[in-house]
């Protein structure tokens, strides 16, 4: 079946105070989809931003972001007061996450909550269906913010080694923050569960991503660190980055700790299991961020300052592929294979069955033919105009050289009627791609400022875009609709 969605994360969406939430902007954006004819709503990762405000760095693995609970659903719950969140300033420009404000006010509003909540069974539940990783993050949350934020790796001897008698004096000095960074997650949840049951309810999957590594400063590598290449004082021997290019001189230096796929696969990967499970409780299909780094990835020794001097290491390539199939048989996937793709790289993903991803701006070099023109697709594989750490198309087209343009209007039949944007939709639509997901910048025709995320940099631009209200019209999704159509990708229902 063909099928086509619209990327666009939750913290883009409009509303009133600071940042898209799961609230009613949310369930609007899912009424769009309908009514735009589409089956797949593709968003980032929910878990906490950590470093850079990204959604990929954060504290937990399992947690949900608390920036993304909705205050109004809570003023209705009577957990918070009418008046009470239109109180804070959430910042001055409605278009861009401050994420500043969000980190100041957010909590204490959620603090408040926590202070009118009365547990019940359905809080009971939540606790012993969560109590595999529930515990262990909001200690280790409560611990952060007592050590002023510090990493874990800055912490007393006795808690950085989680020795027993420390771990439980901890647990008893702050139960109190314990108990509100569970009740922050039961909100989580709750509110996620029954979004997510609508657009089920719609015929629209929820695509989201699952980053490969795990940064260090984690209750996962905190708890888990046996699991993970580190010396005897719990500090990283080796950490994640990709190799020099003809873009990056010195390669990109991630920092993230690397696992330890030996000690992975004598548990039977149970940690990636888990993992995954939590993942299929938020998502009806993930997408393998860096998915060439289970057959090799590149490893950096720790301390070097870039990634020149890394080596490239056999990952668990088909034995974690077995195994994930084997625990979660029904869940799907999508392999993140861009970037340096080797033949070896190429046969994980055939051999995994997992379809793999075709981004039409990387298609039109002038200067050589490439693997993403849409004539050389195959029917199972996931064509995408371009994914959050891309331009969008208009920036494209605004920064692209002439002969690229050239290339691109040629090979694409695009036209002034239409525009370049929507001829390159067209484009990605036609293909024989079993799915097509565009960008909502795209369909909104915005150019660089509307750029979801800049790799390898901290710019304040990056997460931070936001649509302006009345953007998910009828009028627009009725074209998208048509378009959708003609090309036979419209929902079934």
């Amino acid at each position: 079946m063909r099928e086509s969605g619209i990327l666009m994360h939750i913290t883009s969406l409009p509303g009133p105070y600071g940042v898209g939430t799961m609230g009613k902007s949310a369930y609007h954006f899912v009424d769009f989809l309908e009514k735009a004819g589409q089956s797949v709503w593709q968003i980032l990762p929910l878990n906490p931003t950590g470093y850079g405000d990204s959604p990929y760095q954060s504290f937990s693995a399992f947690a949900g972001n608390p920036y993304l609970i909705d205050l109004n659903t809570l003023v209705r719950e009577g957990l918070l007061e009418a008046g009470e969140p239109e109180a804070v300033n959430w910042g001055e420009n409605p278009g861009r996450v401050s994420f500043g404000r969000l980190y100041e006010e957010r909590g204490k509003l959620l603090h408040l909550a926590y202070s009118r909540f009365t547990p019940d069974e359905s809080y009971t539940a939540f606790l012993e269906e969560n109590a595999r990783w529930l515990p262990d993050y909001a200690l280790f949350m409560a611990l952060k913010e007592a050590n002023g934020g510090a990493s874990w790796l800055q912490w007393p001897e006795d808690l950085r080694q989680r020795e027993a008698d420390a771990l439980e004096a901890a647990r008893k000095a702050h139960a109190d923050e314990i108990g509100y960074h569970s009740f922050v997650q039961y909100l989580f949840f709750r509110q996620w569960k029954a979004l997510r049951g609508y657009a089920n309810g719609k015929g629209i999957r929820v695509i989201g991503d699952v980053p490969i590594y795990v940064p260090l400063d984690s209750a996962d590598v905190w708890v888990n660190y046996k699991l993970f290449q580190l010396d005897e004082t719990r500090h990283p021997t080796v950490v994640a980055g990709c190799p020099p290019d003809g873009f990056t001189a010195d390669g990109q230096l991630w920092g993230n700790p690397i696992y330890d796929w030996q000690a992975m696969a004598d548990t039977g990967y149970e940690w990636w299991v888990r993992r995954l499970t939590a993942a299929a409780g938020m998502y009806d299909v993930v997408r393998f961020d860096h998915f060439r780094g289970f057959e090799s990835y590149w490893s950096v020794p720790a301390g070097d300052k870039t990634a020149r001097n890394g080596q490239w290491v056999k990952g668990p390539g088909m034995d974690f592929i077995r195994a994930v199939r084997k625990a979660l048989p029904e869940l799907d996937f999508i392999a993140e294979d861009l970037g340096f793709v080797t033949p070896e790289v190429r046969q994980l993903q055939l051999d995994s069955g997992y379809p793999g991803m075709k981004v039409l701006e990387f298609a039109f070099d002038s200067r050589e033919e490439s693997d993403y023109l849409p004539h050389l697709y195959p029917v199972d594989s996931v064509c995408y105009t371009g994914t959050h750490d891309n331009v969008t198309l208009k920036q494209w087209f605004d920064e692209a050289s002439r002969q690229d343009k050239a290339y691109a209007k040629a090979y694409m039949g695009l036209n002034r009627s239409e525009g370049n944007v929507w001829g390159m939709i067209r484009g990605g639509m036609s293909s024989v791609s079993r799915l097509f997901v565009a960008q909502m910048q795209d369909y909104l025709e915005l150019g660089g400022e509307a750029r979801m995320n800049f790799p390898g940099t901290l710019s304040s631009a990056n997460w931070t875009w936001r649509a302006t209200e009345g953007f998910d019209s009828d009028k627009l999704a009725k074209k998208i609709r048509k378009m959708t159509g003609l090309y036979g990708r419209l929902k079934r229902s």
